[in-house]
């Protein structure tokens, strides 16, 4: 019988998933270090996450297997990281791997000296060497051979990495930065376009919503429809090829390939809300309904598969299945045809069944006829090669997926973790708070809201800061920038979906606890950490918008709509400074921070701060919300000032005044420091909106 190691008392499960391998694994913790120091061996640390596949296949190979683990105990001590619990220690490390090797990813492999100081990085690793890949069978033994006879080569070495470590987290370099970084950021993306699949470059692709976010405010600002032609291209072609779940909806992680076909087939909480956001905005610019049902169906899955009892979101769900990739998503045109019967035919066609499937195994190679479902060719242009209306298409395709859902779930589920993590649940609450305002659906409401009291009830430690992670009951680990910033981000979201204060009140109230502990008074900018959390090699300041967004770049677009809202320019003043920190870097490659960019686009405006004094549930103040909120305007802030909520004046001393005309829904809109006269016709502010 196996016998647990040191991790089997731990919450991640990540870290549970290899709580029975044979290495005598360590969560990071002092004990482990002391260990090394003890021992006088170097730290093997080891990073992924629980729905990672190659961390999977590392495990099965590698960590499970006696001989290697032999080895492993022998030569190091080995300490587990899940980097979605310690994103911290993750950076850093993942910082350092780029450094060395220029490229990265997961699982992660940083050999170390038991002072934390790397000297090795690398990511998978087999058991035994093949293809110009060193294995573990031949990697331990040299690093032994190593840390024996040149261990003086290594300390210099590892010295010489954390400093230049230390150097590119403390770099400061100012420039004048301007408008003309839209246009050099458009023309990056402009020149990788994928004009046949959408996209940008070859594979792997990556949707990256905020890309689309920003190529939507360059439209707007420019007039520039190849931007809109850009995003409506690539937001249609994700959705139809295999990265969507067809069947269950939901989107996996990346396309493995140009075509969007074939997925990693993992799902990210942070991808669902990305995108749900992305497909909202994009509705509001066109009011096309194929939008805003993508957007539907993102959340439908959301709602049902990852929503835990409490109202918290879990992180994701695997790409395996019975220890096969994709197992649980893929079917066979046999298995279609037996649940379909007479309707087979028609789904086959429309989604790219084969005989032989166009699924080609990885681990095994070759096509076993499993299909990727993915849509041919748009629905409307099917409908009519059919000779079939666009609804009797939608309803047979609806019937047919109702029925493959319930076989499907007959079947062995991917593995889902359930830990629920502040960040990136502040993604998915500010996606919910959109869609509610955009498609005035309550239900977004009440699912936001409900999410956001589990994180202010269960996430938070008795001196009013954030916490990163729960699971089974358990919060803990001190909250990082991206905690504070997203979820101040979904508070102003929230807010303005739902207009109850106490939202308004607690984004500044946690806005300021990330002034106070994160900011770099020196230099500028939030470190990723606390001045009061773990000391680690070095505190980084993160402002690259990767797979999600940067802390600092969500960080400037809450300051500004704060100082707009309250009218402190306090929080203006530190936007800039942020913008100024990073403006070099930004300069450099700007389409690889949009974020930062959708940020500078609200600050160099036109921006607009709207105001609309009426009661809460009057049908006037409805109407001229529906109105508002169907209109694409994203550099905005809204303040409903009604006779009822005395608080709001406190927090937005501007609206004093800005009272009902003639006992009329009054709107007063702003923009650039002038106001319009106050509008109390529903037509007038089409009208002024149209006009803007």
């Amino acid at each position: 019988m196996k016998k647990p190691n040191r991790l089997i008392k731990e919450q991640s499960p990540y870290l549970l998933q290899h709580s029975y391998n044979p290495v005598n694994w360590y969560p990071w913790n002092d004990e482990a270090f002391e260990k090394a120091i003890e021992e006088d061996k170097p730290i093997f640390l080891s990073i992924g996450y629980s729905t990672c596949h190659w961390c999977h296949v590392m495990e099965k190979e590698s960590f499970e297997d006696d001989e290697v683990a032999k080895l492993m105990n022998e030569v190091f001590v080995s300490i587990k990281v899940d980097r979605e619990e310690r994103p911290d220690i993750d950076g850093i490390y993942m910082n350092v791997c780029q450094m060395l090797t220029d490229s990265g990813g997961w699982p992660l492999t940083i050999i170390m000296t038991p002072d934390k100081k790397p000297f090795f990085a690398g990511t998978y690793f087999p058991k035994e060497s093949r293809f110009g890949r060193i294995g573990m069978l031949e990697l331990v033994p040299r690093i032994k051979e190593l840390w024996s006879s040149k261990r003086d080569e290594i300390i210099s070495s590892a010295n010489e990495i954390t400093s230049a470590l230390i150097n590119s987290s403390n770099a400061k370099d100012e420039i004048k930065i301007d408008e003309k970084v839209f246009d050099k950021a458009f023309d990056e993306f402009n020149r990788r376009f994928d004009h046949q699949f959408g996209g940008f470059g070859s594979a792997p692709k990556f949707p990256t919503p905020h890309n689309f976010l920003f190529l939507l405010r360059y439209w707007k600002r420019n007039n520039n429809h190849d931007a809109l032609n850009i995003v409506e291209k690539s937001l249609h072609e994700i959705r139809n090829g295999g990265i969507f779940d067809h069947i269950g909806f939901g989107f996996h992680r990346y396309s493995t390939d140009r075509e969007w076909l074939v997925p990693h087939f993992e799902k990210m909480l942070y991808d669902q809300a990305l995108l749900a956001i992305a497909y909202t905005e994009i509705y509001q610019v066109t009011q096309n309904e194929f939008y805003k049902k993508t957007a539907e169906e993102i959340f439908t899955y959301v709602l049902r598969d990852i929503t835990s009892p409490d109202g918290g979101f879990y992180s994701a769900e695997d790409a395996d299945s019975e220890g096969e990739e994709g197992k649980f998503y893929l079917w066979s045109e046999e298995e279609i045809k037996s649940i379909l019967k007479e309707d087979s035919n028609l789904f086959i066609k429309i989604f790219g069944v084969e005989e032989d499937g166009n699924w080609i195994d990885q681990m095994h190679g070759g096509r076993n006829g499993a299909n990727i479902l993915h849509l041919k060719k748009n629905l409307k242009d099917s409908a009519v090669g059919l000779n079939l209306s666009f609804d009797e298409l939608e309803q047979k395709i609806k019937r047919a997926r109702i029925k493959l859902f319930d076989h499907r779930e007959k079947r062995i589920h991917s593995f889902k973790d359930d830990k629920i993590l502040t960040d990136w649940n502040g993604l998915m609450i500010s996606a919910l708070a959109k869609a509610a305002q955009t498609f005035n659906n309550k239900q977004y409401l009440t699912t936001a809201e409900k999410a956001m009291e589990f994180i202010l009830a269960r996430m938070k430690s008795e001196d009013g800061k954030l916490l990163h992670r729960f699971r089974k009951g358990v919060a803990g680990i001190p909250a990082n920038l991206d905690d504070y910033s997203f979820i101040v981000s979904a508070m102003i979201d929230l807010y303005e979906s739902s207009f109850n204060t106490k939202y308004l009140k607690k984004a500044f109230e946690l806005n300021d606890i990330m002034i106070k502990h994160f900011w770099d008074e020196k230099d500028g900018g939030f470190f990723f950490t606390s001045d009061d959390s773990e000391q680690l090699l070095s505190r980084q300041k993160e402002i690259y918008d990767g797979a999600i967004p940067s802390g600092n770049s969500v960080a400037i677009l809450n300051l500004l709509r704060l100082s707009k809202i309250s009218g402190n320019t306090e929080y203006e003043k530190k936007a800039s400074r942020i913008i100024k920190t990073f403006s070099k870097t930004i300069n450099s490659s700007p389409s690889s921070f949009t974020q930062f960019l959708v940020a500078l686009d609200f600050a160099f405006g036109p921006s607009f701060e709207i105001v609309i004094s009426g009661e809460k549930n009057s049908v006037d103040t409805m109407e001229m919300l529906e109105t508002l909120n169907k209109h694409y305007l994203p550099n905005k802030i809204v303040i409903l000032n009604s006779a009822s909520d005395k608080e709001i004046k406190l927090i937005a001393p501007f609206t004093v005044n800005q009272e009902q005309v003639e006992h009329k829904t009054t709107v007063y809109v702003c923009k650039n420091y002038e106001c319009k006269m106050p509008i109390t016709k529903k037509d007038d502010l089409e009208k002024l909106l149209n006009g803007i």
